[in-house]
């Protein structure tokens, strides 16, 4: 496991990178990373914990800007994010880390104009609560 010998620096700033293509549609495991760096550096959990939220947070935001600067005429309103986007407005971005589903209530949100500060409050708070988890899953007891 020589591969995963690096210093902490290097591990926050790959986190901070893997948290944010993480909450794109690509296909990044930013909790395994995390996961993998907590075992190297437990002393570094505040730090990781903050970065991968913020990392994670920003692109939500970007997808948030994707759908806010979407064309009204796409056709999404269709789609299953709509219904929860429009019922708990916001709040509803608490599940923002949930993989796919996460992406299409970011993306919903920007395309439903719902403000971009508690929708970043809210998202912040998801993926906060998630990361939170799985590092007290990663630490040693």
């Amino acid at each position: 496991m020589e591969w995963l010998n690096v210093t902490a620096e290097q591990g926050l700033a790959g986190l901070v990178l893997a948290s944010f293509l993480a909450s794109t549609v690509l296909p990044v495991s930013s909790e395994a990373l995390l996961w993998a760096f907590l075992s190297q550096h437990p002393e570094q959990v505040s730090s990781a914990l903050l970065l991968a939220t913020l990392g994670n947070t920003a692109g939500g935001m970007v997808s948030w800007a994707c759908g806010r600067y979407m064309p009204r005429w796409q056709r999404l309103e269709t789609l299953p994010y709509k219904a929860p986007l429009e019922r708990w407005g916001s709040a509803a971005l608490l599940l923002s880390w949930v993989p796919l589903i996460g992406d299409a209530l970011c993306v919903g949100a920007g395309w439903l104009r719902l403000h971009w500060l508690p929708c970043a409050m809210f998202m912040l708070l998801g993926k906060a609560a998630r990361y939170w988890l799985i590092a007290q899953a990663a630490l040693p007891a």
